[in-house]
């Protein structure tokens, strides 16, 4: 007995020297759950203050709560490349208050899924950035990082683990197909990522985002006559299959679709970026207006 209580302590301090070792993230998950803690007090203060001066209203004499509701839930995925040099590198990035960045998914070029924050938190990864009326995506979607220094391709195991989250996440909050986007789609801007070999084609086949339909590149657009102006209405109903749809205009067909034209260059850039994958300017030829006009009809 008396060996055993010289003995314990170092047992204890050994365990507690390879929890440590074993995740070396266990400091930050300690603020984690604080945080965490700090926030499910606030929900759960019952009935919310109605004394402080900035709400000055005129409530009822009591409160009355509401037996009808849920958690929020998530409705866009926002696709990112982490523009790091590692794994590593990012999950010590997104464990660090001063940065005051984060995701609630990273997954590395092995495939490994990191799951850093509850889905129903909101991380802080969108930043400025517009999608259709949606000025605050961080409050609406859920953001995952790839392991990307923004140069590269992406690994198959990598893409592997996404479609795999992907699907679950869209059958868990029935996420709209076309709600699958990328950072870049957002803050046109501001961001490029995920980079231009982002298989964006590949995970529209899954379910996860649109994608044109190839086949409008091989229509020869020289055996249909455009729609104009001076064409008799009573031809047109007669002969519907002669002509061609008159296409939108270039910034409107690119907002009914999401992006923010406030700056129309960076927005073609960013579209280009999605969807032409090469060629990244402001200029659309007349394959890119094909697929512009394609997606438009899509997401309208």
């Amino acid at each position: 007995m008396k060996n055993f209580f010289r003995v314990f302590p170092l047992i204890l301090v050994a365990s507690v020297l390879f929890s440590c070792a074993s995740n070396p993230y266990a400091s930050s998950n300690r603020i984690h759950k604080k945080q965490s803690k700090t926030l499910t007090k606030e929900l759960n203060t019952f009935p919310p203050n109605q004394n402080i001066p900035e709400a000055a209203l005129n409530y009822g004499d009591y409160w009355a709560g509401t037996t009808n509701f849920n958690l929020r839930k998530p409705n866009y995925v926002i696709l990112h490349h982490t523009a790091q040099d590692s794994t590593e590198e990012t999950l010590y990035t997104f464990t660090i208050p001063r940065t005051q960045v984060s995701a609630h998914y990273v997954i590395g070029k092995d495939g490994k899924i990191f799951h850093m924050l509850n889905d129903y938190y909101r991380a802080w990864h969108g930043g400025i950035g517009k999608w259709g009326n949606d000025t605050d995506l961080n409050s609406t979607s859920l953001g995952i990082e790839l392991d990307n220094n923004g140069f590269e391709p992406f690994s198959e195991l990598q893409i592997a683990s996404l479609i795999q989250l992907l699907a679950v996440l869209k059958e868990k909050y029935n996420i709209p197909t076309a709600n699958f986007i990328g950072h870049s789609d957002i803050a046109p801007s501001r961001k490029v990522d995920p980079n231009i070999f982002f298989p964006w084609k590949k995970l529209a086949e899954e379910g996860f985002g649109l994608w044109y339909d190839e086949s409008i590149l091989l229509e020869d657009e020289s055996e249909k006559l455009k729609i104009k102006d001076s064409l008799d209405p009573a031809e047109i109903m007669l002969n519907p299959g002669l002509f061609t749809e008159r296409r939108p205009e270039p910034k409107l067909a690119l907002r009914i679709i999401g992006y923010d034209t406030s700056d129309l260059d960076a927005a073609i850039k960013a579209f280009k970026l999605h969807f032409i994958q090469k060629e990244i300017d402001s200029n659309l030829s007349e394959q890119d207006l094909k697929i512009l006009y394609n997606l438009y009809k899509k997401y309208m």
